[in-house]
């Protein structure tokens, strides 16, 4: 199964609190990664402190495997040369989860190879399992354009080789049109109500404006599952399997935390279950998170295909 990085899941996909606030003395002979010799690393429990400040500049992405697994041996070469590839825009961490179990725990990888990315020192899921090539590139470029939305834009001076040269450079980004930085603001803040307000005003404007409908459906996402329990609202749709209000929170708590499949098997179930008089809300719901991983992506064509042929 393969997840994509979303707005949403810079909130609380894992909880790496505790390996945030511990001190990283690095081990002997180990180089910190903000001053690694090249864009990809290795990483222990004791250094990855150090990557949660670097994901403030550039994305970080975890590769997550172990010598004996075969399928890591498969990925790993294809990661390192996309990052490479990408200049100083993305970092490669690579981290043993045989020898680095607080890592391995603390990203939940109960199958390897799992990849996971930081972005302004916050997780989100990417895939689990070998992939193909295009695939990378693809996740890579949508992580890239998550972090630009959360304002992490920087890129680091590399030579010819891959190897770092100097320390990292923040780009010079213009200023947020005045709508934006209202929803940033209002963001940051947790008021995704205002946030929302200004996301719609701006695509009132202009309905062309790709970044404000982007937005909108994230905040619009962090809105709904901001106060929501996943224990309470599991039960709440097991106990009405016809419900889509309740269908909607665990199917919104999938997607915030990369669950992206179940999201959407989810949602077409009930879609299939319904009157077809009733099945509108349900439609549209699966558009507006279709949209928030993009239509590009395996999983939305998937799930696109199920949806209309449950039409017609």
């Amino acid at each position: 199964m393969t997840d994509v990085p979303l707005g949403a899941a810079l909130r609380g996909a894992v909880d790496l609190s505790a390996l945030r606030n511990r001190p990283a003395p690095a081990p002997a002979g180990a180089q910190p990664p903000a001053s690694a010799p090249s864009l990809v690393m290795d990483v222990t429990d004791e250094t990855f402190p150090q990557l949660l400040e670097l994901s403030r500049t550039v994305p970080v992405v975890i590769d997550l495997w172990a010598e004996w697994c075969g399928p890591c041996k498969q990925l790993s070469p294809i990661l390192e040369r996309v990052v490479l590839e990408l200049g100083g825009r993305l970092v490669l961490a690579k981290v043993d989860v045989d020898a680095n179990p607080q890592l391995s725990q603390a990203f939940r990888a109960q199958s390897i190879p799992l990849v996971v990315a930081l972005v302004g020192g916050q997780p989100v899921p990417l895939f689990t399992g070998a992939v193909p090539e295009q695939q990378v590139r693809e996740v890579f470029a949508q992580l890239l354009q998550l972090a630009a939305q959360n304002g992490v834009t920087g890129t680091l001076d590399v030579s010819a080789d891959g190897e770092l040269d100097g320390e990292p450079q923040a780009e010079v980004e213009p200023p947020l049109p005045p709508l934006h930085a209202e929803a940033f603001e209002a963001i940051e803040a947790g008021d995704y109500a205002r946030a929302i307000v200004a996301y719609e005003k701006a695509l009132a404007e202009n309905p062309r404006d790709d970044e404000a409908r982007a937005g909108l459906g994230q905040v619009k996402l962090l809105d709904r599952v901001q106060n929501l329990d996943l224990a309470q609202a599991r039960a709440a749709a097991a106990a009405a399997p016809l419900d889509p209000a309740a269908q909607f929170a665990v199917a919104d708590l999938d997607l915030a935390g990369g669950h992206v499949e179940d999201a959407f098997g989810r949602l077409l179930d009930l879609f299939a279950a319904l009157a077809p008089d009733e099945r509108a809300p349900v439609r549209e719901r699966l558009v507006e998170l279709f949209a928030l991983i993009g239509d590009a992506d395996p999983r939305v064509v998937s799930a696109r295909g199920r949806l209309a042929s449950l039409l017609f």
